[in-house]
């Protein structure tokens, strides 16, 4: 494995076990010549998957885009990056369970919606703001709105 704070080639394992679900290998690994830490994960290689855009278009499903986009809606959130690869493990194995080969970019959409609605409702309003691409702000208030009452339903 490589260093990504100094491009090392040796490194040692100082911990591993699995993620939540059981679907990764989490290692944490300490480079032998710079002694930084970083974190990897294992995964076993899957039947390739098609994500079939909005457009009609196909392009095979790209774990870092998923990932990129939850990074983004939960930047400045208290919430680990631990706790955003899960959400991309359950995504995945909710996506191989259900489906053949191809899934729609939509589903995935959804998919991380709910996830992050249960996790973060400020990192839930950014991305649905971004996915479901908002005309106006009567459509954000909606939205709010809905959360709020959740809220008070929950408190009460």
């Amino acid at each position: 494995m490589k260093c990504p704070y100094c491009g090392y080639k040796e490194d040692k394992v100082v911990d591993s076990r699995a993620t939540q679900e059981e679907a990764a290998v989490r290692r944490r690994r300490e480079c032998l010549k710079c002694g930084k830490r970083f974190t990897t994960y294992e995964y076993v290689e899957e039947v390739s998957l098609m994500v079939i855009k909005k457009d009609g278009r196909r392009e095979p499903f790209d774990r870092k885009k998923v990932l990129s986009g939850i990074i983004k809606a939960c930047e400045k959130r208290p919430v680990s990056i631990e706790k955003m690869e899960e959400i991309v493990i359950s995504l995945e194995r909710a996506i191989q369970k259900k489906s053949d080969r191809e899934v729609s970019s939509s589903r995935i959409g959804e998919l991380v919606m709910e996830k992050l609605k249960a996790l973060d409702d400020v990192a839930y309003v950014r991305f649905a703001s971004v996915y479901r691409q908002f005309k106006d702000v009567g459509q954000f208030m909606v939205e709010l709105k809905d959360i709020l009452n959740k809220e008070k339903r929950k408190t009460k």
